[in-house]
């Protein structure tokens, strides 16, 4: 006579966990405007968040994800031209918000059920995360400027590449970072002169670094942990690019 096994209390505790998760997944649905939302978007953040604490735990990276989700600050990742109208701005930025909580929501859907597929698995000590790595996600050209450079001068480079943020160099080696907030904040808040202050005045050193094949939630972790927006990434000790707030919010936007 053959015995069936029950399954594992953990196993049963996954899958009420993964049938929750989707179920907010499917609640967040009327607020992109299919369907009518039963409640305002900040009680469905509180209640997410409150339920990605719960079933992950409040210290995780998913958790952080979805704060950053909440900050809206997608307004650089959709190319938008001068002449949009505001308004139009405003509701571009306020979708793209809502996609990026969506796939927040989707990467811990995911994140659980890799937990329960793993369950006959004896665990691999230190291995908690999963998703697409740092590298796949990276602006992989290097963009530096010299540390003896004019804040001027990096602010026309910046401007030139398009970019938020430059790799500062000493001739030999990267030295560390200089961003465009930083060069803002620098020059208007504290009155310094851009033609005469040189670049390694503002810049932050040394360069905070993450590697390539790390998960991309850890990128999110390491810059809530340094107060930073940009990281560089690195591979075999060498770095190969740089990833930015910019970057992680177009993956959970789903833009390209």
């Amino acid at each position: 006579m053959a015995v069936r096994t029950a399954p594992s209390k953990t196993r049963v505790s996954l899958d009420r966990s993964i049938e929750r998760m989707r179920k907010q997944l499917a609640e967040l649905t009327p607020f992109l405007g299919k369907g009518k939302p039963t409640r305002s978007l900040e009680e469905f953040d509180l209640e997410t968040e409150r339920l990605i604490g719960d079933v992950l735990g409040q210290t995780s990276d998913l958790l952080h994800a979805y704060e950053y989700a909440e900050l809206g600050e997608a307004a650089g990742l959709v190319n938008m031209t001068d002449e949009a109208p505001e308004g139009t701005a405003m509701e571009d930025n306020q979708r793209q918000s809502l996609l990026q909580r969506s796939r927040v929501l989707e990467s811990c859907v995911s994140e659980l059920e890799a937990r329960r597929s793993a369950i006959p698995k004896k665990a691999k000590v230190g291995q908690t995360l999963i998703g697409p790595q740092i590298a796949e996600h990276m602006t992989g050209e290097l963009r530096s400027v010299s540390q003896d450079a004019s804040l001027r001068e990096a602010g026309q480079l910046m401007q030139q590449w398009k970019t938020g943020s430059l790799l500062v160099t000493n001739s030999q080696s990267y030295v560390g970072l200089l961003t465009d907030s930083a060069l803002a904040r620098e020059v208007v808040a504290n009155g310094l002169d851009p033609a005469r202050t040189l670049v390694k005045a503002c810049m932050r050193a040394p360069v905070i670094a993450i590697e390539g094949n790390r998960p991309i939630i850890e990128a999110v972790r390491l810059m809530k942990e340094q107060a930073t927006r940009h990281l560089a990434v690195t591979q075999d000790g060498q770095i190969i690019g740089v990833i930015s707030v910019s970057n992680i919010l177009r993956y959970y936007s789903g833009v390209v």
